[in-house]
């Protein structure tokens, strides 16, 4: 049996063990860790396809890669940080966001702010180690994203979407840049291309989702100033703009080309179903999930076909 000195030991310990996890749990959430994994997806490709389209090796370029995953990867931490600090007034509001530790207070707000700026800032550093080219496009998604997006337009105007995708499509910059800084080839700007038209349909399908959330908020996405037919009709454009744009990688090969086309045409049909869908909100759930899987398969495909 347990003397009463070993049980409250091993009780200690299973708090302390708890509130680490939880801790750990909440850092995770403040920094957005999903949003930071699917970016490092699209910043690898960039720097993978630096790599294969310049001849280099990823082995003699393997420290250029370690710099500027976790250099990418903290700055965009740290700017999630900053974005949950600034709307720690409207996050409450929302039930997509009540549960963050900056809404419900697990967190202070001294907390979150100095996660936000050492997050930034090491991964500022980090991509300067990379190149210099990496750490202007690093800082440059930081500021508008923070300053402009989320600090502004956010609240202001429904072009806070458009915006916003200008930070969304700097990963696959940073990526090639932290391998070829002087980005003379126009691989990189049709990675950023596909990467910012992506991001409207994107978000508008969750702001179809989250409307009501959105509207009590005071945020004026785009399905709560004009309504769902307007939304439906510019998601179409974005898809349909989407699709040509992402052909442009035809030296990519035949296995690319084939693989974008199907995807982006499967993804466009369903944007056009939108049109006829009795149910506006399931319609946008599924369309929300379509590009999330849009965008991980074609930078994943991207990838590959630099092996076959």
């Amino acid at each position: 049996m347990l003397t009463s000195e070993r049980l409250i030991d091993r009780t200690n310990v299973s708090i302390e063990e708890a509130a680490s996890g939880h801790i750990v749990k909440d850092v995770f959430t403040t920094i957005k860790i999903g949003i930071v994994v699917s970016n490092l997806i699209t910043a690898f490709a960039g720097a993978w396809l630096a790599l294969y389209f310049t001849g280099q090796s990823a082995l003699t370029e393997l420290l250029q890669l370690v710099l500027v995953l976790s250099g990418t990867a903290m700055v965009i931490a740290g700017g999630c940080a900053l974005n949950n600090y600034i709307d720690r007034d409207i996050d409450p509001i929302m039930e997509r966001t009540h549960g963050r530790p900056s809404a419900t207070g697990r967190l202070t707000g001294k907390t979150i702010l100095a996660l936000g700026f050492a997050f930034a800032i090491a991964g500022l550093v980090l991509l300067f180690a990379a190149s210099s080219s990496a750490a202007v496009f690093g800082l440059a998604g930081l500021f508008t994203y923070v300053l402009i997006y989320t600090m502004w337009l956010k609240r202001a105007h429904t072009i806070n979407t458009i915006v916003g995708s200008f930070a969304g499509a700097v990963p696959p910059l940073i990526g090639w840049a932290a391998i070829d800084p002087s980005l003379n080839s126009p691989i990189p700007w049709i990675l950023f291309l596909i990467m910012f038209i992506w991001q409207p349909p994107h978000f508008l399908a969750l702001a179809i989702k989250r409307v009501e959330e959105y509207r009590s908020a005071g945020i004026p996405m785009l399905p709560v100033v004009a309504g769902f037919a307007i939304t439906k009709r510019q998601m179409i454009v974005y898809v349909a703009v989407l699709l040509p744009v992402s052909l442009l990688l035809y030296s990519l090969g035949a296995f690319y080309l084939v693989a974008a086309f199907l995807m982006g045409s499967a993804w466009l049909a369903y944007a056009v179903y939108g049109l006829f869908a009795k149910d506006t909100v399931a319609w946008s759930r599924v369309m929300f999930v379509i590009s999330l899987n849009y965008l991980t398969l074609l930078f994943f495909v991207m990838v590959l076909s630099t092996f076959i």
